[in-house]
């Protein structure tokens, strides 16, 4: 006997047409296909239990097979595919036990996908399966579906920029050839611009640096608007730092190549007070910030003190490294003893501790707000 097996695995007949499976006689099955598509015209399961009506009317009406034929539903139930493998198994039991044939029984297995095909060990262990049949539905899509598709894609601006952009700089190609050889301009150097823009578009919109850049602008307006005056401390906060660079570059230069330890002292001790300077200047735009909007706290005037507590230590440490190393007749550079070092290390140290504890006294006796209470 062949049996065609329709699988339902997630139980989607029972559910939805309150059928009891298993469902076992062509006439039941039809019964049962008719009611899930009635239920859902969206369940893929209606058209499994359609094709296994269709292979029992196939195999039936074909003069070779000299086997009887029969069709079932077996379903399975909703949430872990080891419970939904058993109630099925359980279901084919049933089917198998209801079959009043001698004949030995296989099965033609009908399912709608991957998912539904894990129970195949499970029939495999009960009868054997000659073949197993996937169903896919085929959905035919006029002219008129795929124009109003497309139109409705690219009405969308943001799909419209990610597909129309690229497609657009691939089609420049040709045209940015032609000027480019009427310029003399070789044709590679005119495709790496091109494969460059591409490129960084493409990296742009893939990682979702539109939204960054997008919120960078909307806060600099802000600060605009707002008139912060972090603003105008971190322009002069990064010359100070590019004045600072390039006077570190200068003092590296004017030894010829000194080694790697000795170049970094050097850029250090060339650029450590511009770059203090930048940090004080930066960190006092941002207690100023603050303090206009009420939400000053004394614990933040502690930033430029332990800036330049920094650079005073970078500056005596780099400077003793120097002299050490006998740099000390170099342009722009300060030499210092031993005495020196131990002296500016305990300035830099005393003036953040010194700081640190000013403000909490100063926080605890004038509050600038009301601090939450801890439960």
């Amino acid at each position: 006997m062949l049996l065609v097996l329709c699988v339902d695995l997630d139980d989607d007949l029972g559910r939805k047409t309150g059928f009891d499976t298993p469902v076992v006689g062509r006439n039941e099955v039809e019964a049962a296909a008719v009611a899930l598509a009635t239920a859902d015209p969206e369940d893929s399961d209606s058209n499994v239990l359609f094709q296994g009506i269709h292979e029992y009317d196939t195999l039936s009406a074909d003069p070779e097979v000299d086997e009887q034929v029969e069709v079932a539903a077996v379903t399975g139930m909703q949430g872990s595919d080891v419970q939904a493998n058993r109630a099925t198994g359980d279901e084919i039991d049933r089917v198998l036990a209801g079959l009043s044939t001698g004949e030995n029984v296989s099965a033609i297995v009908i399912t709608d996908g991957a998912q539904d095909e894990s129970v195949l060990p499970v029939i495999r262990s009960r009868v054997p399966i000659d073949s197993v049949r996937r169903v896919v539905v085929r959905q035919a899509q006029d002219l008129e579906s795929i124009y109003y598709t497309m139109k409705q894609v690219l009405a969308d601006p943001e799909t419209r920029g990610t597909i129309l952009v690229p497609l657009g700089i691939l089609l420049l190609i040709y045209p940015f050839l032609i000027i480019a050889s009427y310029f003399e301009v070789p044709g590679a150097a005119v495709l790496g611009v091109i494969s460059a823009l591409l490129g960084l578009y493409t990296l742009f919109r893939g990682l979702g640096l539109e939204t960054v850049v997008n919120d960078a602008v909307g806060r600099g307006r802000d600060i605009l608007y707002e008139g912060r005056v972090t603003l105008i401390t971190y322009v002069a906060a990064l010359a100070l730092m590019t004045v600072g660079g390039f006077r570190g570059v200068a003092l590296v230069e004017e030894l010829s190549d000194p080694a790697p330890p000795l170049v970094l002292a050097l850029f250090v001790h060339g650029a450590v007070q511009w770059l203090a300077a930048a940090g004080v200047t930066s960190s006092l735009g941002q207690v100023t910030d603050e303090y206009l909007a009420d939400r000053f706290k004394w614990r933040y005037l502690n930033a430029p003190f332990y800036v330049v507590a920094i650079a005073i230590v970078l500056y005596v440490v780099s400077g003793f490294f120097l002299n050490v190393n006998g740099v000390a007749g170099v342009p722009g550079v300060r030499a210092f003893s031993a005495a020196d070092f131990a002296v500016g290390l305990t300035v830099g140290t005393l003036l953040g501790v010194f700081s640190t504890l000013a403000f909490a006294i100063a926080e605890s006796r004038f509050p600038t707000s009301v601090e939450p209470t801890r439960g």
